[in-house]
This record gives structure tokens, C-alpha cells and sequence, in this order.
């Protein structure tokens, strides 16, 4: 596919993908869905990438559904519920089994939050500014934003962005816990790759495993955790890269991880 929306970069084992509408805050219409569902899955099917670092162009990360769009008629919301459910993946779940930093420069609202909160490491610039405004429109944040953002800080401060759609800074989202980092505009894709790095250079099914349990928790007892733990370890174990790490350390050099 030909990118017009999104910009495309490989860098190592990552890959660099960033939404390029900045006219329109990088608001998500049809175009950048279905642009982002093809780098995505690029990502996910080429086993040479092992993370993902999602971010915008301009003054936002995304400023959520694009709503001149939406005006017109033109979104899944005029062809009833079953497309509005077949398109919530698009840009809202994913999950491509390998990890995902947003990189988050600027207004991160709506949809855009939502799309956030799909990625497994968020960091944000200084001027970032994060909000659930749907309610103000009479519309329902449709992407997860009610289910996942209560797992993700605690409830009275999730509960007050879903109910007043009121907005929060970087320093607010840090305190709450929504994101990991604060950084100056300028150091914010060197910081998300220097992190992206850092994880491609780890063992990509050791990686993968411990990505897989982290998010498991949500939904199983303790002892469901324990026994995936447990398997997991055992698999992860038998790999060659298992081998490679410790020989590395005995040689004093760095790790040659194949995935295998």
C-alpha cells in the first residue's frame, strides 16, 4: 500500500510509524484507519521488526474521529452497530504481539486517547494533552476508552475524564500513571527510540512471553498467572536465544538474539 496519511520508517528492528495529517491534528478518518491497519500489520508479519513506535506529526498525536467526517455521514456509525464493531480493532486494539511505544507529542484526545492506551509503553512531550471529550458531543468513546482507562489509573480520576470530558496535561497524566515519561518536544522520539532499542535488543520470544503475561493478569486468577508463569518459563527456555544470553555473558559481549 501507498502511504498519503501516515509516515513509514525502518529503523533496525523498528519500525517508525507517524500520523501525518497535521492540517487536521492527524484526526482519524478512513484513510489513516486503513493506513495504520497496513504499517501495523506489516509490523506484525515481518519477523525483522520486533517493536513498533507510533507517534504524529504537527501540534497532536491524534485529535480522535475525525469529525467533519463524521458529519457528512461518512464513518462506520451510518451503517449500524456490526460495522462499528468489525472497525474498533482498526485503531484501537492493536495488537500485534509485539510492543508498541506512543510517542505522544501533542493533543491526544478521543480516539487518539484510546489509541494510546492500545500501545504498552506511552511517553509524552511536555505540551501533550490527554481527554475523553466524546461526551461533550453527545457522542460514546467507542475505542475502549471506558474499559481501559480504569485499569489503567485509579478509578475516582478515570471516572472524572469519562464523565466531564474535561482534559488533563502531561504532569497529570504522569502523576495518574497513564504515561511512564515527561520529556521536552525535542527529546521525545530520541527517548522513545533509545526505549525501543533497549527492547529490540532483548530476546524477541522472551519479550513476547513476558508481553503476553503482563496483559493475562488482567483476566485470571492468581493461579491461572502462576501455571501460564510457569509454562511460559519452560518455554521461553528451551529457545536457542536462551542459550545465547548466558554464553554472551561468559564470552563478556554482547547478545546475538535470532528470535529462535
Amino acid at each position: 500500500m501507498e502511504y498519503t496519511v501516515i509516515n513509514w520508517e525502518e529503523i533496525g528492528h523498528v519500525a517508525v510509524v507517524t500520523l501525518n495529517r497535521p492540517e487536521a491534528l492527524n484526526a482519524m478518518n478512513r484513510a489513516i484507519r486503513d493506513e495504520l491497519m497496513d504499517a501495523t500489520f506489516r509490523v506484525k508479519t515481518d519477523d525483522n521488526l520486533r517493536v513498533m513506535v507510533l507517534t504524529g506529526t504537527g501540534r497532536a498525536f491524534c485529535a480522535g474521529a475525525d469529525l467533519k467526517e463524521r458529519a457528512k455521514g461518512d464513518s462506520d456509525q451510518s451503517s449500524g452497530p456490526a460495522s462499528v464493531i468489525n472497525s474498533s480493532p482498526s485503531f484501537t486494539t492493536l495488537d500485534i504481539g509485539k510492543p508498541i511505544i506512543a510517542a505522544i507529542n501533542g493533543y491526544a484526545l478521543g480516539g487518539g486517547l484510546e489509541m494510546s492506551l492500545a500501545c504498552d509503553i506511552r511517553i509524552a512531550s511536555k505540551n501533550a494533552t490527554f481527554g475523553l471529550p466524546e461526551i461533550v458531543r453527545g457522542f460514546f468513546p467507542g475505542g475502549g476508552g471506558p474499559l481501559k482507562l480504569p485499569r489503567l489509573i485509579p478509578r475516582a480520576m478515570a471516572m472524572e475524564m469519562l464523565l466531564t470530558g474535561d482534559p488533563i496535561d502531561a504532569d497529570t497524566a504522569l502523576q495518574w500513571g497513564l504515561i511512564s515519561r515527561v520529556v521536552e518536544p525535542e527529546e521525545l522520539l530520541p527517548t522513545a527510540m533509545q526505549l525501543a532499542n533497549r527492547i529490540a535488543g532483548h530476546a524477541p520470544l522472551a519479550v513476547k512471553a513476558n508481553r503476553e503475561l503482563a496483559y493475562a493478569t488482567d483476566d485470571m486468577s492468581l493461579s491461572q498467572v502462576q501455571r501460564m508463569s510457569a509454562f511460559s518459563r519452560w518455554i521461553v527456555g528451551q529457545t536457542e536465544d536462551a542459550q545465547e544470553g548466558p554464553r554472551a555473558f561468559v564470552d563478556k559481549r554482547e547478545p546475538n538474539y535470532k528470535g529462535q
